[in-house]
């Protein structure tokens, strides 16, 4: 595991307190070398979708940042203090290492984290501007970022992450089973089964309290689910004015596997095995 810090280099993207692209081009080509196409490439694709504007949506979080001293400071320090010693740590509680790369910088409204390639490496990337946005910026709310991506990096590495699907319904099954994969990883971290670094404000409690409606509700949605057309995942999207109901759900689902098969062999799962075993959730779980 490496962990790649360009918090210091961040101060140059800004000209007078505004940010620059052209200079943020020059930060990224130095800090991240090969990272910028990717980035400008998921930015233009964003773009592209309805109502999405440069000026009125990504253009705000990233001018905010300087405004925001005291927030992106607090960041940049849980960082520091998470990520130190965490190799050892999941070492100790799973018996096997990452081969993994995590940097800390400052992207173009990418992703909070993200868990990509990069030079043939798998990467983590940890954006400040919307770290700070959501406002992110506390050890818990930090450590659940990074355990949780870190999460989805054990499945690829010693399982399957990535599949391709056809049917829609397929792929968001798939979604709910690897975010709950990943966040049974923050939880043994944790060393805490009911862990959620979500549990704001009576969050766990209205979920546990809604669990047998959140089922329903989340396999009556399967078969119209879309990408714009969902409320399970994402930072900017509710179920029943909650967000972040579909980790929940998959932690719930995951920790119901996990009663009949070890980890590292549920990683490896394929979608026939997940639509089975979520059948018989629905039922037992």
């Amino acid at each position: 595991m490496r962990i790649i810090d360009t918090y210091s280099d961040i101060p140059a993207v800004y000209e007078n307190g505004a940010f620059s692209l052209d200079r943020w081009r020059d930060y990224i080509d130095a800090a991240i070398p090969g990272l910028r196409p990717l980035l400008e490439s998921d930015k233009n694709e964003m773009l592209a979708g309805d109502g999405v504007d440069w000026e009125k949506d990504f253009l705000p979080v990233l001018n905010a940042l300087p405004e925001k001293a005291d927030r992106c400071r607090a960041a940049h320090d849980c960082f520091l203090r998470v990520t130190e010693g965490l190799d050892t740590a999941i070492l100790d509680k799973f018996g096997k290492g990452l081969d993994v790369d995590i940097y800390f910088y400052l992207g173009l409204c990418n992703g909070a984290g993200w868990v990509t390639s990069l030079n043939g490496r798998t990467v983590v990337l940890l954006g400040l501007e919307k770290i700070v946005e959501l406002d992110w910026c506390g050890q818990d709310d930090m450590r659940g970022l990074i355990w949780h991506e870190l999460g989805h990096v054990y499945q690829a590495q010693y399982g399957v992450l990535e599949r391709s699907f056809d049917c829609p319904a397929d792929r968001f099954l798939w979604q709910l089973f690897t975010e709950g994969v990943a966040m049974v990883f923050e939880q043994t971290l944790a060393e805490d089964d009911g862990y959620y670094h979500q549990d704001k404000n009576g969050w766990k409690a209205w979920c546990d309290g809604h669990f047998e409606a959140i089922k329903a509700d989340f396999l009556r949605d399967l078969d119209t689910m879309t990408p714009a057309g969902q409320r399970w995942f994402g930072d900017w999207v509710r179920y029943q004015g909650h967000g972040d109901v579909g980790y929940f759900l998959g932690s719930r689902f995951v920790r119901y596997i996990l009663s009949l098969y070890p980890l590292d062999e549920i990683i490896s799962f394929d979608i026939g095995d997940v639509k089975r075993l979520y059948d018989l959730f629905m039922d037992h779980g």
